[in-house]
């Protein structure tokens, strides 16, 4: 298999995957809905850092260690798990307290956000992909699977990795977009609970499911 025919077919495989709603989808229409533009690209650029290290380890033969020693994918699962459930559990506590107050806790939110900004949603993003070694597990078996018979590992993979990059990207920007143009609906009270309520369950139902799965 010749590098360009690599570099398409990976493309077509990881562009379904980027397309499948999921963890991050939520994370970045939430953060982009309540208004917090830097803190949304923030998260975007967060996660697609965690998919460029999680690539460029497996191409060096790091990542293949979650494969060879459960101990140390047991450690990373719980530990993802443990930070997905605490942060849905944050976002569904500080929406019911919300309710009490919502134009103060609004306007608290979004001086808090502005503060934070693009530092606080990368690393939101950031550990979010990191701590959830089903990224690491399913490039150890898809990526080395893509790489050209003769082609240079590592150079092959980075670059198949930022295959998967590029399309995260290119569909976080229609995801913001969209989450952008329904911001005067989100922006009510009612609407802004119910946003963080379907994310944090969404949040807290991924950390169990890593939890209970094998």
């Amino acid at each position: 298999m010749e590098m360009t025919t690599a570099l398409w077919s990976f493309a077509l495989v990881v562009g379904l995957l980027t397309l499948t709603p999921g963890l991050d989808t939520a994370l970045i229409l939430r953060t982009s809905a309540l208004g917090h533009r830097r803190q949304a690209w923030g998260v975007v650029l967060g996660i697609q850092t965690g998919t460029l290290l999680w690539g460029t380890l497996t191409s060096a033969g790091v990542t293949a260690l979650l494969t060879a020693s459960r101990v140390g994918y047991e450690v990373l699962r719980w530990a993802g798990a443990a930070y997905l459930v605490w942060m849905g559990i944050g976002m569904l506590r500080a929406r019911a307290e919300a309710g009490e107050a919502p134009e103060q806790e609004s306007a608290a939110e979004e001086e808090k956000a502005a503060v934070g900004g693009l530092a606080s949603g990368w690393r939101r993003g950031l550990l979010t992909n990191l701590l959830n070694p089903k990224v690491g597990v399913f490039y150890v078996a898809v990526l080395p699977q893509f790489i050209p018979a003769g082609a240079p590992h590592f150079a092959a993979g980075v670059a198949l990795t930022c295959v998967h990059v590029v399309e995260g990207l290119l569909w976080s920007v229609v995801l913001v977009g969209f989450a952008r143009a329904l911001r005067g609906w989100l922006r009510r009270p009612a609407a802004r609970r119910a946003m963080d309520r379907v994310t944090g369950v969404v949040v807290v139902g991924f950390g169990v499911r890593l939890a209970v799965s094998d």
